[in-house]
This record gives structure tokens, sequence and C-alpha cells, in this order.
């Protein structure tokens, strides 16, 4: 419906903060990026609009980070693969001395996380502003540089200059505000749905496990789903759970079941899907204490703050990843990371498919730095799951080890641009490929910053 509009009165807005980086959005893309570009010598401020920092592994309660692998090696290192390790370090001693080993499908205990990210971009001497959103930019008079952005919070609104910035809303929020062309959903806008997690306490980890060897289902209760599915204790949709990441014996981390037709970059719909993920979470809840043994006196602890969101925009990029490029393992002249995890679509309605596609065990395909860069602005980075790519691709670059991966190359790309006095796309790629690789960031066997790759060559071996 519309109700008109309203002329506001012209103010000037104070300027609060001058920086050489600016991060907005301090999920695992943010964090990387953030850090990486103050380690680099730029003075960095990350904006988030929640009270700390996470993304989807702390406001939606996204129960394990997805696979550090490629079934064969880490492929995720560098800051990614430092910032999870430091979570098991800040966990329980039988918690460490479970998941030591382990670096694919790990759970996230929230509460440490969020210290852990704390911690790590305090002593990075990242500047963090919480409780803040960013309601606008200002470019420059030829449109092609972000100047700073408009924020508010509880101190009021106010502009922050920047000399370069970097996208990691998740959403792509910032490129969009600045005009960039951008992607949603399949041809006919049709997004894939949400997800409540949360965190039940009061569990029996030992009966759980019991119950699965002796009736033979699995992780994933198929069986058990789709019985309770048949007599009515749960809609028709998902036939089995998606993650169980148990946090210690008695506490473990839930994602299961969707919430359909939430566009998360629309506050109703927003709203709608968190009012019906709880009413959701509650059904779930039932389910788990009639249907699964161990999980008879489960207590909900704790629920998403919003749902988890698969989804959104894709920004038009100077060049855009594809599903052959996935499909072939292709490698780039402009590498910054590699992928290896599958394509991963969830179904759009209760009645449709899953879409899955997998990668042999040892290959991956290469992320060209150019997926980075939104097309007509030139101190702009994106980094994240609104990266440019095909709908098929984001279904495997969204998760939160990829996100770091691109947060890292952007981060580090910026104290590039800063040192040059340059832009994003005229930065030294090989330069910037040597900076990763000192980063412990990992780019194939033998890679050679500035080569140009063959296709599927970096990508098909499966050797150190």
């Amino acid at each position: 419906m519309n109700y008109g509009h309203i002329t506001v009165p012209q103010a000037e807005v104070p300027v609060s903060r001058e920086v050489d980086v600016l991060v907005i959005g301090g999920g695992a893309a943010g964090i990387a990026a953030a850090i990486s570009a103050a380690e680099g010598g730029a003075n960095t401020m990350i904006v988030e609009q929640r009270g700390y920092l996470g993304g989807m592994g702390t406001v939606a309660l996204v129960p394990a980070f997805c696979p550090y692998t490629d079934k064969v090696k880490p492929i995720i290192r560098g800051l990614g693969l430092k910032l999870m390790e430091r979570m098991k370090q800040a966990c329980d001693p039988e918690y460490q001395e479970e998941y030591r080993e382990q670096l694919d499908w790990v759970p996230i205990d929230p509460e440490v996380l969020k210290r852990v990210y704390d911690s790590a971009v305090l002593e990075s001497g990242v500047t963090p502003l919480f409780h803040t959103f960013v309601y606008d930019v200002v470019r420059s008079s030829d449109g092609q540089t972000i100047e700073g952005v408009m924020i508010v919070n509880k101190s009021g609104r106010s502009f922050i200059r920047c000399r370069y910035i970097i996208d990691c809303t998740g959403d792509g929020d910032i490129a969009a505000l600045a005009g960039v062309p951008f992607q949603k959903g399949d041809d006919d806008g049709e997004l894939q749905p949400g997800s409540m997690c949360y965190l039940l306490a009061n569990v029996d980890r030992p009966s759980f496990s019991r119950f699965l060897a002796e009736t033979g289902d699995t992780g994933q209760l198929h069986r058990t789903v789709e019985q309770a599915i048949l007599e009515g204790a749960l809609p028709e949709g998902r036939k089995s759970i998606s993650g169980l990441a148990w946090v210690s014996d008695h506490l473990v981390g839930v994602n299961f079941g969707h919430v359909f037709g939430v566009d998360g970059t629309k506050a109703e719909d927003l709203t709608r899907g968190a009012i019906e993920g709880r009413r959701t979470v509650l059904r779930q809840l039932e389910f788990f204490q009639r249907y699964v043994p161990g999980f008879e006196q489960a207590h909900l602890v704790a629920s998403g703050e919003q749902l988890g969101i698969r989804e959104t925009r894709r920004i038009q990029g100077d060049y855009t990843l594809t599903v052959d490029d996935f499909l072939a393992a292709h490698s780039f002249p402009d590498d910054i990371a590699r992928n290896a995890y599958y394509i991963d679509i969830h179904l759009a309605t209760s009645k449709s498919d899953m879409t899955f596609n997998h990668l042999p065990p040892g290959v991956s395909h290469g992320v060209p730095y150019r997926v980075m860069l939104p097309v007509g602005i030139r101190n702009l980075w994106v980094a994240g799951r609104s990266v440019s790519s095909d709908r098929a691709v984001q279904g495997s670059l969204r998760v939160m080890p990829n996100c770091f991966s691109m947060g890292q190359a952007c981060g580090t790309a910026a104290t590039l641009a800063l040192q040059d006095n340059t832009d994003s796309r005229s930065i030294s790629v090989p330069e910037l490929q040597q900076r990763l690789l000192e980063q412990d960031v990992w780019l194939g066997e033998n890679f050679v910053p500035g080569a140009t790759a063959q296709d599927g060559e970096r990508g098909s071996r499966s050797e150190e």
C-alpha cells in the first residue's frame, strides 16, 4: 500500500569518523576483511547492525561451520581456519578433545565465538561500531567512487568518510545503494527458504546415539522424520535434519526445516519469518521430545535472532562465476581462493526438490578476484554470498569458510590500493596473490602468482 511521501528538511549531518577502509557487515566475510585490512596497515572500521560479530553463525545460530576441506586436504586456510581453531581452543576441554582434528562440520558454540571475534578484531587494530545501520551512501560527482556512508544509531545520524569500502552485508546492500546492478533469485525471483536454527539443552547424546545404532536410522533421522510427517507431527517438506551439531553431550545446535517466501532484503518478510520460524521451532521441539530418544527432556535455550538467510542479491561484477566453472573445476589467473563446497540449493516450496552437485574428493575450483568487483564503482569490493555468480554457484559460495576467504582477499586488496593510491581494478593481482600466500591462504599446488592456469589443472589434483 502506498501512503504517499513526505519531504524531509535538509540538514547538516556531522562527520563522525574518517577511515582508510570501511567494512560494512560483521559476518565471516566482514571479520576477515577488517582484520586483513588492519593488519596490512590501514586505519579500519567495521560497522555491524547487531551488538556482536559473527553473522549467521551467531545471529542466526547456524550450528556448524561448513567444510574447510575438499575431503582430502584443507583448502580454506588463512584467517578463516585460524579463527575456527581459535574458537576450538576457547571451548571446554571435552569439546577440544572431540573436535581437535575435525575441519568439516565443526559445531559452533555461539557465545564462545562472539568473544573470539571480539578479541581478534581488537587485537588487529580494527575499530568496531555495533548497533549501527547504514541507510545511504554518498558518491562522487561522477558516481564512480563512494565517499562514505550515512549511518544511524543511538547517537543519531552521522557520516563516515572513507577511502575504500568493503560490502560484507551478505545482501549486497552497499552495492545496491550505490546503484550496482544485481540479480535476485531465479528467473521468476523465487528465493531459497530460510531456516530458524536453535540450541537445545538437557539432551542425552549417548541415549540418542544408541537409538541410531539400534534402529539403523542416520544422524539426519530420515526414517524418524518421515514417520512424523506421515503421522502429522511435522509438516510436509524437509525429509531430514540438516544438522545436529553437538557442542556437548547435553547441548546441541539444530538446523531443521524451512520458512518459505522470505526475502531477506525486506524488513516485513524478516519480521514474518522470525515469528513463523519461532512457531516452527516449537513444533520441532515437540517432535524431538515425542519421537527421538535422548530428547525427551530437551529444553529450548535460544533461537536465532533472525532466520538464517541463504540467498538474496548477487551483484553484477567484472566476471560472473558460472556452474560450468564449478563443474569443470576451472582455475583463473586472478584466483584469490579455492572452493569445493557442493552446490546446495534448498527447495523453494514444500513440494520442490533440492539440488546438490558435488565435486570429486580432492577437486576444487578457483574464485577469481573479478567476482568481487562491482561494475561502475572504483573503490568498492563485495565479499560473501552476494559476489558475482550465477544462482547455482551462489548455492556453493555462500557458506562461512568461503566468506572468510573472500573477505581476507578484499581486505588485503584494499591495503594494496591504499599503498599505491589507486583503485580496486588497478592493484597488482600477482602482488595480492603473493600476499595471500604469505598469509597461509591456499591457492593450489605449485601455484605461481600471476600465472595463467589451465582449467582444472590445480583443482583436479589431490596431493599437498
